[in-house]
C-alpha cells in the first residue's frame, strides 16, 4: 500500500513506538516553549522541573522506545530554548568525562572476558541449589566488588552471566542445539512446552540481577573508590581511603547488614517480584551445556580463560589501587585479552563496544538535563533551607533532601553541589569542621542509598534497565521501581538512623 510522504514521516519518526507514546512526545516538545516564553519569569523555573519529569517518562517508557532519542529531542529543545548553553552541557561532560571512558572501554572490555565470567558463575548456579543462598551469594559478592571497582563495571559483569544464561536456555528451548546460532530476542521459535519454563527462568533472572544491582549500591558507598561522587567528596573532605570508610562505616555497616537480610526475607517470603527458582528443566539444560562446554572444550580454549583469569586479576588489582582512570584500565583490558586469545577482527573487536556505546550516547543526554538544573538553580531553594536550620537536625535533613533528590535526578550532580555549598559554608564560618564532617557524611550517604529507589538516581541502576538484558527478562522501569521498593526504605531508614543517632 502506497503512502504519501507526509504518513512517511510520520511513521518514521521513533520508529515502531506506539502512537499514543509519539503523541506525548509531540505534545512535550510543543509545550515546553509556550510555556518558557508565555510565563515570563517564572517560566524557566516552571519549564525546568516539567523538562525533568519529562525525561524521567522517557527513562519509564524505555520498553516502548530506547530514551536515547526522545530524551534527546527534550535536550536539545532545552538547549535552543535557551535552559541551558552547549557550553554548560560541554562543561558537564568533561566533567564526567572518566565514568564516559569507563562506559566506553570497561564494559567492552567485560564483553572479551564472558567466557570466563560465564564459566565461573554456571558452576556457581548449578553448584548452589538454594535461591535464597544463590541471592545472597549474588548481593554480598556485588557488594564486596563494589566497595573496590565500580559500580557500572560490576553491573556490567551482572548483565554479561545473565545474558549467557538467557541465550543458553532461549536456544535450546527453540528447539535448536548448543552450537546452532540464535537469536534469543524473538520467541516466535519458542516451543509451547517451553514457554512456562522460560517466563520462571525470567523471573529468576530478574531477581538476581536486581539482588546484584542493589548490592552494587551497598558496596558501592562504603570506600572512596565505590562510587563517582565518593572520590568527589573524598577529595573536597581532604579523606583518605581508610578515613573514608571509618567515618562512613557506622551508616554503612549497618545498613550493609539490613540491606543483606532484606534479600533473605524478599527470597523467603516471595513478595514484589521475588522468589523465582530455577525450573528443573532449564537446569537440566544448562547443566547439559555445561558438559557440553566440557567435552568440546580444547587446549587452545583453556589458554583463553587462564588468560581471561589472568587479566581479570590485573582488572581488579588496577582498580583497587587506582592505578589509572579507570576507562584506561577498561582499554588495557581490551588490547590484552584480544592480542593473547586471537581476536583480530574489527567486526569482532565492533561487537563489545554495541551495549555500551548507546548508554554512552543516553548519558550526555543526561548531563544536558544535569545541566538544567544547573543553569537555572532548580535546586538551589532547598539547599539553602536545609542549611538554615538548627545544627543538630541538618545531618538527618541532608540525608533526607540527597535521597529524594538523588532519586529524580543523578546522585553525582546532587552530591557535587552539596559538597561544595557546604565546603563554601565551611570556609565562611558558618558551621565548624566537626559539622562539616557530620554533613559530609549525610551527603555521601544520602545520595548513595535512598536513590536505589528509582534507576534515575544510580547510573549502574539505569545501565541495568536500558542493557540488553532488560527486554529479555522484562525488567521494565516499573517493576525496577517495585523490586527496589523494600530496599530502597529498608536502606533509607537506617541510613537516616545511622546519620541521625550513630555518627
Amino acid at each position: 500500500m502506497n503512502t504519501s510522504l507526509s504518513q512517511s514521516f510520520v511513521k518514521n519518526f521513533l520508529g515502531h513506538s506506539p502512537n499514543w507514546y509519539k503523541k506525548t512526545i509531540v505534545a512535550f516538545l510543543v509545550i515546553n516553549p509556550i510555556l518558557f516564553f508565555s510565563l515570563g519569569d517564572s517560566g524557566p523555573l516552571i519549564v525546568g522541573w516539567m523538562l525533568i519529569g519529562q525525561f524521567i517518562f522517557t527513562l519509564a517508557m524505555a520498553l516502548k522506545c530506547y530514551p536515547l532519542q526522545p530524551g534527546g529531542l527534550l535536550a536539545i529543545e532545552a538547549v535552543v530554548i535557551g535552559l541551558t548553553s552547549p557550553e554548560v552541557v560541554y562543561h558537564e561532560a568533561v566533567t564526567n568525562f572518566p565514568v564516559i571512558m569507563l562506559l566506553m572501554f570497561m564494559v567492552a572490555g567485560i564483553y572479551f572476558m564472558k567466557d570466563l565470567l560465564l564459566f565461573i558463575f554456571t558452576k556457581l548456579l548449578l553448584g548452589i541449589r538454594s535461591k535464597t543462598l544463590l541471592s545472597l551469594m549474588f548481593c554480598s559478592a556485588a557488594a564486596f566488588l563494589s566497595a573496590f571497582l565500580d559500580a557500572l563495571t560490576v553491573t556490567a559483569v551482572l548483565i554479561s552471566v545473565a545474558v549467557g544464561f538467557y541465550s543458553v536456555y532461549h536456544k535450546v528451548a527453540s528447539g535448536k542445539h548448543f552450537h546452532h546460532d540464535h537469536d534469543h530476542n524473538m520467541d516466535e521459535g519458542v516451543e509451547d512446552l517451553h514457554r512456562e519454563d522460560l517466563d520462571s527462568f525470567r523471573g529468576f533472572l530478574r531477581s538476581l540481577l536486581m539482588h546484584g544491582a542493589v548490592g552494587t549500591a551497598l558496596g558501592g558507598v562504603c570506600t572512596l573508590v565505590g562510587e563517582p561522587q565518593n572520590l568527589l567528596i573524598a577529595r573536597i573532605a581532604g579523606w583518605d581511603f581508610a578515613e573514608f570508610f571509618l567515618r562512613m562505616a557506622p551508616v554503612t555497616m549497618p545498613v550493609l547488614i539490613a540491606g543483606l537480610t532484606t534479600c533473605v526475607l524478599l527470597e523467603k517470603l516471595k513478595w514484589f517480584g521475588y522468589g523465582s527458582k530455577l525450573p528443573q528443566v532449564v537446569r537440566s539444560i544448562l547443566e547439559d551445556y555445561e558438559e557440553h562446554q566440557q567435552a568440546k572444550r580444547t587446549r587452545k580454549d583453556v589458554a583463553k580463560l587462564i588468560v581471561q583469569g589472568v587479566v581479570a586479576i590485573w582488572l581488579i588489582l588496577g582498580l583497587a589501587f587506582h592505578i589509572a582512570e579507570v576507562g584506561l584500565i577498561g582499554l588495557s583490558v581490551i588490547v590484552l585479552l584480544t592480542a593473547f586469545n586471537g581476536i583480530t577482527d574489527e567486526h569482532n573487536i565492533g561487537k563489545a563496544f554495541e551495549e555500551a556505546l548507546p548508554f554512552t550516547a543516553l548519558l550526555v543526554v543526561f548531563f544536558t538535563i544535569v545541566g538544567v538544573i544547573h543553569s537555572q538553580h532548580l535546586f538551589a531553594p532547598i539547599i539553602a533551607w536545609v542549611l538554615s536550620l538548627p545544627m543538630d537536625i541538618q545531618p538527618g535533613m541532608f540525608f533526607i533532601a540527597n535521597g529524594l533528590l538523588s532519586a529524580i535526578s543523578d546522585n553525582v550532580f546532587v552530591a557535587t553541589v552539596y559538597i561544595n555549598e557546604v565546603k563554601l559554608a565551611l570556609e565562611a564560618g558558618d558551621i565548624s569542621r566537626d559539622q562539616f564532617n557530620l554533613l559530609t557524611v549525610a551527603i555521601n550517604t544520602g545520595t548513595n542509598l535512598p536513590s536505589v529507589a528509582t534507576p534515575n538516581g544510580q547510573a549502574a541502576f539505569l545501565f541495568l534497565l536500558t542493557s540488553a538484558i532488560s527486554p529479555l527478562v522484562r525488567l521494565s522501569y516499573g517493576r525496577m521501581v517495585v523490586m527496589a521498593f523494600p530496599y530502597a526504605v529498608v536502606m533509607a531508614t537506617f541510613g537516616y538512623i545511622g546519620v541521625t543517632y550513630w555518627l
